[in-house]
């Protein structure tokens, strides 16, 4: 995980998407020393939080992203849980992880969602709403 000195924060304010009592909270920001503008390499890394806000138990099963760099191709990357974990979270639990994300452009999109089951075998789809991948020092 990058250090904080490491990333401009896109936004203090997290983004927030809530989904049958899932809520995730997105915190985007550019990864400075990573990124190779050079090379056109733009790092961006991205800290989620998912609290369980039901009743039930749910595990998260899977993710889908949907990536766009600046020139608006898009990338969907499937697969199973987040960063090695498939979390269960009991209600009012949370699970926080950060991951990151390439782009060829210095700004861009990610939106997707988590495949979430509850401990009664219903399964749903969480939502996370688009947030921007932008460092605005890199935008003229």
């Amino acid at each position: 995980m990058p250090s904080r000195q490491d990333t401009t924060p896109a936004s203090d304010t997290p983004f927030v998407t809530v989904t049958q009592g899932v809520r995730v909270r997105v915190w985007p920001s550019y990864n400075e020393g990573a990124s190779k503008p050079e090379g056109s390499v733009f790092v961006y890394t991205y800290t989620i939080e998912i609290t369980n806000e039901g009743k039930t138990p749910v595990r998260l099963i899977s993710r889908h992203w949907i990536i766009r760099d600046g020139f608006a191709k898009t990338e969907h990357v499937r697969g199973p849980g987040v960063v090695g974990h498939q979390p269960r979270l009991e209600p009012g639990e949370a699970f926080t992880y950060t991951s990151s994300c390439p782009l060829p452009t210095p700004s861009g999109s990610m939106e997707g969602s988590y495949q979430m089951k509850t401990d009664d075998d219903r399964s749903f789809e969480a939502k996370i709403d688009e947030f921007p991948l932008v460092h605005k020092g890199l935008i003229h």
